[in-house]
């Protein structure tokens, strides 16, 4: 039996437990991280939390609709036993008609939904032998490295504050900022971030935020400089990234890849591809 919980009532404990066990935990399904990122919230909840889908949700001229938050590529239904596509169904028909639209991103592990949106997303295990996953590297990547390499960068720990006065002065999109920081911020309670910069003669070139689980370091947030993207800072970066004893066995999530340009780039490092749908849904 399928119940929806209100955040407020939800079992905060074993809800957490559910996303660590499930066989498709991702850290953005945690409760600590969608208090961050998401408006609100809730969660479909399957018998004592054997499995769960978080719903979160936000409120516009009187209509309430589900929307993915920012900082949150994957949700979906987490389960710690085997899903079948019934059941993944049912899940997204119990979602209650009083949200007009529903546009939700399941994870990977989810099984894919035909007739919906289909998103691509790239991913790198990394191994205790830097020199092999080297091998695989493409021959542009391998220069890029090497001039980074060359211009004697440096990878040291920065802030966010730092790499979002980057992002003003150098990018012409906005972001959420505020939950950016508070997310580092939260995130850093539960030694679960790494923000890095990346230094040429002590300047900042650019950087990024890498939101760290059990088993997946999260590339969620980059900036870069002009200077910085001459001296393939981002490739200088992701290297050393790959080579940390400290990253031996999990997976360096890249966190995207839908447009052309940038999967190429991932794909440059060896990445494989996965796959996850969006589920949509409307009244309206």
């Amino acid at each position: 039996m399928i119940h929806y919980v209100k955040r407020k009532d939800l079992d905060t404990e074993k809800y957490n437990y559910c996303i660590e066990n499930s066989l498709q935990s991702r850290v953005y399904a945690f409760s600590w991280y969608l208090d961050v990122v998401a408006d609100h919230w809730d969660v479909l909840v399957l018998e004592e939390y054997k499995a769960v889908m978080p719903i979160p949700w936000k409120k516009k001229y009187g209509i309430k609709y589900v929307t993915q938050p920012y900082f949150c590529q994957q949700l979906g239904v987490f389960s710690i036993d085997t899903i079948s596509k019934n059941q993944q169904e049912i899940f997204l028909k119990h979602i209650p008609k009083k949200y007009l639209k529903v546009t939700l991103s399941l994870n990977s592990k989810n099984i894919l939904i035909s007739n919906n949106l289909n998103r691509l997303n790239y991913f790198l295990k990394i191994p205790e032998d830097y020199k092999q996953l080297y091998k695989n590297f493409s021959k542009g990547r391998k220069h890029a490295i090497k001039v980074g390499e060359k211009e004697a960068l440096e990878v040291k720990n920065t802030t966010a504050n730092n790499l979002l006065r980057i992002h003003k002065k150098h990018y012409n999109f906005t972001i959420p900022e505020d939950k950016l920081i508070k997310l580092v911020k939260i995130a850093n309670t539960k030694k679960a971030v790494m923000v890095k910069g990346v230094f040429k003669a002590g300047v900042l070139l650019g950087g990024a935020i890498f939101i760290v689980s059990n088993t997946r370091i999260i590339y969620l947030f980059s900036v870069f400089t002009e200077e910085g993207r001459k001296f393939q800072a981002s490739s200088f970066l992701i290297s050393i990234m790959l080579k940390g004893k400290e990253n031996i066995g999990k997976i360096l999530d890249f966190e995207g890849g839908n447009l052309e340009n940038i999967g190429r780039f991932y794909r440059s490092f060896g990445a494989k591809e996965e796959h996850y749908s969006v589920f949509k849904r409307t009244f309206l």
